[in-house]
């Protein structure tokens, strides 16, 4: 119904003769409601590409250290260098593997030099990289949820703008005592623009929340991968030295 009414309002401008779309016209013909209507979706605009740009260097940067960060760590602990795979990752401070990983290995080796015993270690390390995805989960997903949030309300918020302009329209016909166009244009203009501008908002951010779920869900994915690795890594050093210390 919404739809239609719209093409209808198209038409109707279309057709009438002497009647011209001017937009400064339009907002200055605009009632105090329908402003501020506006004006709040600017602002959830505004706030929706903060979060956009925000979000896109913070995955971009974190997609490049990890890239460098998997082959130089994995080095680093196929030497048996733990110290040295955990000052790799203090160097990428913006990968969320880096992140993680440094986490497992701190707590790897403060077991190791502790006299805890044996497999209290790998456990203690299991849980602290838990820890680490969870921290860097809730990292990841900062300000994605707004976006949610102004895709689904910004229609709305729109909405509200529409009915307003068709009562302003309704009002029109009863102040002029007319049901020509002259005296319902200003309320449909009203009534368009802030659809119009509801739409131009929710949709990008519904678009941007859709693809930074599926960023954050193959950072996830990554992160399970590497803790499953350095798991197994962490079993292999711990067999190790356990047989090392029978053979002694």
């Amino acid at each position: 119904m919404l739809l239609q009414l719209h093409v209808w309002a198209f038409w109707l401008f279309q057709e009438a003769e002497g009647i011209s779309f001017d937009p400064r016209t339009v907002w200055g013909n605009m009632g105090i409601m329908a402003k501020c209507v506006v004006f709040v979706l600017f602002i959830m605009s505004a706030w929706s590409i903060g979060v956009m740009i925000d979000r896109f260097i913070a995955y971009s940067a974190a997609r490049k250290q990890s890239r460098a960060f998997a082959p130089a760590v994995a080095g680093a602990l196929r030497e048996g260098k733990l110290d040295e795979a955990i000052k790799i990752a203090d160097r990428f401070n913006k990968s969320h593997l880096a992140k993680v990983v440094v986490a497992g290995l701190q707590e790897f080796k403060a077991h190791q030099m502790s006299a805890d015993i044996p497999g209290e270690d790998i456990e203690a390390s299991r849980r602290a990289l838990e820890r680490a995805e969870a921290i860097v989960h809730a990292e990841l997903k900062r300000g994605v949820s707004s976006l949610a949030t102004i895709g689904s309300t910004a229609p709305f918020v729109g909405l509200f703008g529409t009915v307003v302009g068709i009562m302003n329209a309704f009002k029109s016909i009863s102040t002029s005592k007319s049901t020509g166009l002259g005296a319902v244009a200003g309320g449909i203009s009203e009534a368009l623009i802030t659809t119009a501008v509801g739409l131009f908002v929710a949709i990008p951010a519904v678009w941007m929340f859709n693809y930074f779920t599926n960023r954050i869900e193959a950072f996830d994915v990554e992160m399970g991968n590497s803790s499953s690795e350095l798991i197994d890594y962490f079993l292999k050093r711990s067999q190790q030295r356990v047989a090392a210390n029978t053979g002694r």
